[in-house]
């Protein structure tokens, strides 16, 4: 069981530091201007009808998986397994 605890260390650690960035993110939303735009990007694709409405943010989607992908990389850069 010893040799499994760094590794849950590094886990905890990593998911730790998302949560704090997730936070920051959150309390300083309105103050960071590029958050304002988020899901209103170009290329979300928005329909407005009489009585129907489509939102889908195609644009918001990739950068959010862009990102996400960056992040993954980097974690597994530093904590390597």
């Amino acid at each position: 069981m010893a040799p499994e605890l760094p590794q849950i260390g590094k886990l905890i650690l990593g998911l730790g530091i998302i949560l704090v960035l997730v936070g920051l993110f959150i309390l300083l939303g309105k103050e960071l201007p590029f958050l304002n735009k988020i899901g209103k990007l170009p290329g979300d694709i928005r329909i407005e009808k009489e009585g129907f409405s489509f939102y889908f943010p195609l644009t918001t989607c990739i950068l959010v998986s862009a990102l996400l992908t960056a992040v993954s990389f980097i974690y597994k850069f530093f904590f390597k397994s």
